[in-house]
């Protein structure tokens, strides 16, 4: 098994987690930003996208980070990490989609300019709208974690690892944020998991 990206990134981060939780041991190479690589014709021959992470099985070879996380479960750790109740799945894919498509793009911005932007070209209007954007979710996501132990349900699941990746780099971020007590209280069980430590 191997995976190539860098730590920093939040995407090889939930591939990493998931293939530690599995249990399955890998060769993670970095790539991407600073490493490069990820401009090569070796690496696009894998990942036409140019982007990590990307996953070697074997001959088996996926990209797309939440992809890669329900791959990994499902076949390294079905049941225990990949539901087999097709509503117990399906709450997980929702929360996993919900952070792609929702709360990382709403966050996304307020993290280019506060971490990839110098501080001369900063747009603090791009950061006030991406807070603004971004809080109205984490109520939400609050409102859930008062009501569940995890992210679909009494155990921990896929869309633990793609949440708490996403709340790990928003509160990374040097800005105030709300008190979210519950959503508190997840994130510090998801860090006392060995693999949540990435």
């Amino acid at each position: 098994m191997k995976l190539w990206g860098r730590l920093s990134s939040i995407n090889v981060r939930k591939a990493v987690w998931a293939l530690q939780e599995a249990g399955i041991p890998f060769e993670r190479v970095d790539a991407g930003m600073a490493f490069g690589v990820v401009d090569t014709p070796a690496y696009q021959a894998l990942n036409p996208n140019a982007l990590v992470p990307t996953l070697q099985d074997g001959d088996f070879t996926l990209w797309e980070s939440n992809a890669i996380v329900r791959y990994v479960l499902a076949r390294y750790a079905p049941d225990r990490l990949y539901p087999s109740d097709l509503r117990q799945r399906f709450d997980a894919e929702r929360w996993m989609d919900w952070q792609q498509t929702t709360l990382n793009r709403a966050g996304g911005p307020a993290f280019v300019q506060w971490i990839r932007t110098p501080v001369e070209r900063r747009d603090m209007a791009a950061i006030a709208a991406s807070v603004a954007a971004t809080e109205p979710l984490l109520a939400q996501l609050d409102t859930h974690l008062a009501q569940h132990t995890h992210m679909a349900g009494e155990h921990f699941g896929m869309a633990d690892i793609a949440i708490a990746c996403e709340i790990h780099r928003w509160w990374g971020l040097p800005q105030p944020r709300p008190p979210c007590p519950h959503i508190e209280a997840w994130y510090a069980r998801m860090r006392e998991r060995p693999a949540g430590t990435v």
